[in-house]
């Protein structure tokens, strides 16, 4: 309970952006491409299932082996 006038406000701002119609599409596009470029922190994706995560690390979800 208690969550009307935040749940308005979200609304009235969601409107406001939804309908206003000027919006920076170029510095988005930059914003969505810039996460693109990997991270140099990131982990591979084919890194081997850890030995202490237990017996069934390496199976695949579906049951098959």
């Amino acid at each position: 309970m208690g969550r009307g006038r935040a749940k308005a406000k979200q609304v009235k701002v969601a409107r406001a952006l939804k309908y206003s119609g000027g919006g920076d599409l170029e510095a988005l596009r930059r914003e969505l491409n810039a996460d693109r470029t990997p991270s140099p922190h990131a982990e591979p994706d084919d890194v081997a299932p850890d030995a202490a995560a237990g017996p069934a690390a390496g199976r695949a979800e579906d049951g098959s082996e």
